[in-house]
């Protein structure tokens, strides 16, 4: 462990701080204050102990416990529906992927850890204060590197000031996926075909029915198609043995998902491969030209004409052989 390492400190009730590993920081909690100069020595999975003799584990964060870490003064999205994007935007190591409503952060966070050092998130956020909150928040995880921010309306399309056409550290053109978490997402889908690389997936954010309508009237008249809608509703249980049964409150409705691919190549049109199945399937007596030499008919040998088809056996030829009757012997 190194100074700069997130680490997530655990007590017995379930009291959570994440925070940056300083072997010589003092940590204050209503537990009283923790030397986090044990922490090295400890390590991963290890106990250290408060001036009060409080305990707490030292844990690695994982992705929920660094999204659930963001200060926010937005709603943030939820590990619920983080965890559905990632799998269906394909979001991997290497992935450029565009996002737009950066808000305070969080799903910024998720995408940056998916993408890995050889991919690359472009944020785009139009109100000055969330982008300088999701700013701090990515530099607090760590992330901050994998991430391309601009303060900026796409409504203007995803060619901010500032980019450079062409590099991949600036210029999002030609994206392998992008996620929309805007009001009006309809106004923009002229700016995400262009940004995306044709049959990227996309996907949407909505919090109430009437808004997803209008989206879906949008995608109808855009290039997209294999269209979703769905939300994710989360009930925990009680982890008791012997009392198993349902968390009396659950995380229920926090918005609606909407996926769709960019098409790239229309159904319509010409395709080479298309045209020659129509093509038979209007003319189907219509086999198309002959293959070289084909029909080509043999000729007789020291002729240069075609050779004649020899003549069936003639009724009258003594040396044309009868069928034996019926019945005789072979």
């Amino acid at each position: 462990m190194t100074p700069g390492d997130l680490i997530l400190l655990v007590s017995p009730k379930g009291k959570q701080y994440l925070r940056k590993f300083d072997p010589e920081a003092k940590l204050h909690t209503q537990d009283g204050v923790i030397d986090l100069s044990q922490v090295a020595q400890a390590g991963y999975g290890g106990v250290i102990a408060s001036h009060m003799g409080s305990l707490y584990r030292v844990l690695r964060p994982s992705t929920y416990q660094l999204i659930k870490g963001v200060k926010r003064s937005t709603q943030i999205m939820y590990p619920k529906e983080i965890g559905y994007v990632l799998l269906k935007l394909g979001i991997g190591p290497g992935t450029r992927v565009v996002e737009a409503g950066s808000g305070s952060g969080g799903l910024t966070t998720a995408l940056a850890y998916q993408v890995g050092d050889t991919g690359r998130v472009y944020t785009f956020e139009r109100r000055p204060e969330f982008y300088e909150l999701s700013g701090k928040n990515l530099e607090a995880a760590g992330l901050s590197h994998r991430v391309t921010r601009y303060n900026h309306d796409i409504l203007q399309g995803f060619a901010p000031e500032g980019m450079v056409p062409g590099d991949p550290a600036s210029d999002p053109s030609g994206a392998d996926a992008l996620f929309l978490d805007v009001r009006t997402p309809w106004d923009h889908l002229e700016q995400v075909a262009a940004v995306v690389c044709p049959g990227a997936p996309v996907g949407f954010l909505l919090p109430t029915t009437n808004q997803i309508s209008d989206l879906l009237r949008g995608l109808e008249t855009a290039p997209f198609e294999d269209v979703e809608v769905l939300e994710i509703l989360v009930r925990r249980y009680k982890p008791v043995a012997d009392r198993l049964r349902p968390e009396d409150r659950m995380v229920a409705h926090t918005g609606f998902l909407i996926f769709a691919r960019h098409a790239g190549t229309p159904f319509t049109g010409s395709i080479p491969v298309l045209d020659r199945v129509r093509r038979a399937q209007e003319n189907p007596d219509d086999d198309g030209p002959p293959a070289p030499g084909a029909n080509a008919t043999p000729h007789a040998p020291g002729t240069s004409g075609p050779a004649a088809p020899a003549p069936p056996p003639s009724a009258t030829d003594p040396t044309a052989s009868d069928p034996p009757p019926s019945g005789a012997d072979a």
